[in-house]
């Protein structure tokens, strides 16, 4: 699955020049590789190993050396088709809203999509179910999918409560997923978190929230939260999945729930690299001014970030802004990259590594035409991610009317077709739709900021 659309049921948007998406259930999806191609001239060839491969494009093949300069570079991560066939164990568990506002239709969905993954799951899979409402109740702890039957016995049990205490089961929900991982840890782990409504008991603060989440992260736990209706948080849904590297989604409708949880399990299936770190090695002439979409750790002269899980045939990038002194003549490594990841199809760690160069010249003509479009179509759509971000601020804060909201929406989807990124477009139309038809367009545009920043492609 190429791209873990975000927006789940309601119209199907049409694009500008007549593109027209791939529907799934409602959801917006489009295939396709990384944006505008890889250029014939890159400056780093791609390290192969079995499961990943990475190299790095320089924003421009050359750098005036006679003053300090500033360019990007882009660190492109491919996973290959190769392990086809080929999966890890999954260590799922679902942690499931059954507060008052879940009665009647959408807990009915909500059991028959448990249900869903029940099927799914083979019996080397470990499954884990935990509710919440005032109070939280691990309703099937960490056990092996064997008893099918059984485990829809205790599904068709979960029952409608009455506040929403959503740490405490998101808690309960990563214990059970620790437990496994202590003694298993060749398994893909997920906590899949739907809820319908804010906090209204137990920890309620955003920080504080995330923040947990960004430990359960580097604990090896990713959470994919799945916002059902227009009365959730969108901002602490995206935040929890962004922290902890998981997926966001939007959706509409509960009988779209069993789609969803189906199209996560899928793309959970098809995970081949986990605990993915980026770090870039930086030469002692050069400093290190940002990395576009991620919160990077700085250690020195390393600066290092968290991927989310890689997929089998997808592609990840990361934009990172560099500061180079004056330097002589001639081509140069500016930094080395090195991506450390576990192997999840043979069950050992591994690693890939590339150099990123610039050749350095006396000559402007050489650098004015030595842009590299594929990290300029990049660096376009990062900052058509900030573009979104400001316009959602604006919206929240009143500061921008609809039809301001709309200006801005139709500029940014503009960004994006010509960067390629036709996809991502289709979420903004769709925002667009939203605001025209007095509908919620932020929880759409919060799951098309999330993946432009995770740079999946």
């Amino acid at each position: 699955m190429e791209d873990r659309t975000q927006l789940i049921g309601g119209p199907a948007p049409t694009l500008m020049g007549g593109a027209q998406p791939t529907i799934v259930g409602g959801s917006r999806t489009q295939m396709g590789g990384l944006a505008g191609g890889f250029d014939p001239t890159r400056t780093a060839m791609a390290i192969s190993t079995q499961t990943l491969e990475v190299e790095c494009l320089a924003g421009n093949r050359y750098a005036y050396n006679g003053e300090s300069t500033r360019d990007h570079a882009l660190l492109v991560v491919r996973s290959g088709g190769q392990q086809l066939g080929r999966r890890a164990p999954i260590n799922v568990c679902l942690v499931i809203d059954r507060s008052g506002s879940m009665q009647g239709e959408p807990i009915e969905y909500v059991k028959r999509a448990c249900e869903y993954v029940v099927d799914m799951l083979e019996p080397n899979d470990i499954l884990s179910i935990v509710t919440f409402e005032e109070q939280v109740d691990v309703l099937m702890p960490a056990r092996r999918v064997v008893n099918k039957a059984l485990v829809k016995e205790h599904i068709r049990r979960i029952d409608v409560g009455n506040t929403t205490n959503l740490y405490d089961g998101l808690m309960a929900g990563c214990m059970q997923a620790a437990s496994v991982m202590a003694q298993a840890p060749g398994y893909v782990t997920r906590v899949l978190l739907l809820t319908d409504g804010e906090p209204t008991a137990g920890l309620k603060d955003f920080n504080s929230i995330v923040q947990q989440v960004s430990q359960q992260k580097s604990q090896g736990i990713s959470i994919t939260a799945l916002g059902f209706g227009s009365e959730y948080n969108e901002e602490l849904m995206a935040g929890i999945a962004r922290r902890s590297g998981g997926n966001y989604y939007y959706i509409q409708r509960p009988d779209l729930l069993p789609e969803v949880f189906r199209r996560e399990l899928e793309s959970l299936m098809t995970i081949v690299a986990k605990n993915v770190r980026v770090r870039f090695h930086l030469s002692r002439w050069v400093q290190f001014r940002q990395v576009h979409g991620y919160q990077p750790t700085v250690a020195g002269r390393t600066i290092e970030v968290a991927l989310p899980d890689v997929e089998r045939g997808s592609v990840r990038t990361v934009l990172a802004e560099f500061e180079m002194e004056r330097h002589p003549a001639g081509t140069f490594r500016i930094a080395k990259a090195e991506v450390v990841y576990d192997d999840v199809v043979n069950n050992a760690p591994a690693q890939a590594t590339t150099d990123c160069v610039f050749e350095f010249t006396s000559d402007r003509s050489l650098v004015a035409g030595g842009i590299n479009q594929t990290v300029r179509n990049e660096l376009d759509v990062a900052m058509a991610s900030q573009n979104l971000q400001r316009t959602m601020m604006g919206m929240r804060t009143q500061q921008l009317t609809a039809m301001g909201a709309m200006t801005e929406l139709q500029r940014t989807r503009t960004i994006l077709i010509q960067a390629g990124q036709t996809g991502k477009a289709q979420e903004v139309t769709a925002a667009i739709q939203a605001i025209q038809g007095g509908g919620d367009a932020e929880k759409t545009l919060m799951g098309a900021v999330l993946n432009l920043d995770q740079g999946k492609r």
